[in-house]
């Protein structure tokens, strides 16, 4: 089983530095802000199911700028019609991945239905421009390459483990400071 945390390190280091990274709440978004805390990351704190649709806000306001959108299976599953409105949106800019460890970790590892409900599927018959499931971090780091050079919208699911980093810090940064650090980092590099 793949390890959540290699994965967002993998997915780091594709990361450009005029790229945005958004992170859904719970584990994913401490262990990015863990391994690499930056301007151009958000924080998601405290509102599961929401980052997809705050992701394609930025996306459609931001279009020269990649935006990758680090989610996990309960919060991808629990706004489903998200997707079809990233779908039908298209924006071109938008990099979906899609953490699954089948559960809602941060709360006590309850299970979520992501192992009997195939987001991969959901992703492409929505009509997301291209939609992966990788078995590896060297899988995920080739489909992140592919989608720096090919118009989105995308989504690459990987499955990882519930394997959370022992005395993991919480971010220290309230949600106004995220907002406004963020902000600054969007008005900084107005390229895109």
């Amino acid at each position: 089983m793949n390890s959540r945390y290699e994965a967002i390190k993998t997915l780091m280091s594709c990361v450009k530095e005029t790229d945005a990274v958004i992170s859904t709440t719970g584990m994913i978004s401490r262990e990015l802000f863990y391994h690499q805390d930056r301007l151009g990351n958000f924080y998601m704190i405290g509102s599961m199911g929401l980052l997809s649709s705050f992701g394609l806000g930025l996306a459609k306001l931001h279009p020269l700028r990649k935006f990758f959108v680090l989610d996990g299976d309960g919060s991808a599953l629990m706004i489903m019609g998200t997707m079809a409105l990233i779908a039908a949106e298209k924006p071109k800019n938008f990099i979906h991945i899609v953490l699954d460890n089948e559960s809602y970790e941060s709360t006590g590892a309850q299970p979520t239905i992501s192992s009997s409900v195939p987001i991969g599927a959901i992703a492409e018959a929505s009509g997301y421009a291209s939609t992966v499931s990788v078995k590896s971090c060297t899988e995920l780091a080739i489909e992140l390459e592919r989608c720096l050079v090919k118009d989105g919208p995308h989504c690459i699911l990987i499955k990882v483990g519930i394997d959370p980093i022992p005395n993991i810090p919480r971010i220290t940064y309230s949600p106004n400071e995220i907002r406004d650090r963020f902000r600054s980092f969007l008005m900084e590099n107005t390229d895109g």
